[in-house]
């Protein structure tokens, strides 16, 4: 007797209408009943290693190569060029993408111990940066990489 699969009931919040934004990622969109939800923060946790960067930038570059979805990743630990090596070895040219204008990747070096903590904190310059990526560039897609860099920034 062969095994039947059927196909997972969509809970009513997602029949009721929340968009999703398809990922292209193998059995993502399966497991969040079509993707993740279109304008909306995605929070992704998890330890060292785990693979929050990999997928961010898988995201990010199928959005680019599948959905003609231009991105930007905004990050903190690694340049473009150490993402760049990462993710070729998933078979991504990101090189390519920046090139062609469909992916972008900001790195910001931030030294913990040049910052002096005064009590109050500005993040106007992060946000206009990431605010220029995004309209000038015509992102529609954004990654934040590393939380605990942004974390420390904001404790």
């Amino acid at each position: 007797m062969a095994a039947v699969k059927s196909k997972p009931q969509e809970p009513e919040e997602v029949s009721a209408g929340l968009r999703k934004s398809r990922t292209g990622i193998r059995g993502l969109d399966e497991i969040t009943f079509g993707g993740l939800p279109q304008g909306r923060p995605t929070l992704v946790c998890g330890g060292p290693g785990c693979g929050k960067t990999l997928l961010g930038m898988e995201f990010l570059i199928r959005g680019a190569t599948q959905f003609n979805e231009p991105g930007v990743c905004l990050s903190f630990e690694e340049t473009a060029e150490e993402l760049s090596r990462n993710v070729a070895s998933l078979g991504f040219d990101v090189d390519r993408l920046v090139a062609s204008n469909k992916l972008s990747i900001d790195y910001i070096f931030i030294e913990r111990g040049l910052i002096e903590e005064t009590g109050e904190y500005d993040l106007e310059a992060l946000f206009l940066r990431l605010g220029y990526a995004v309209e000038h560039r015509r992102q529609t897609s954004v990654a934040r990489q590393h939380r605990s860099a942004f974390r420390w920034i904001i404790e």
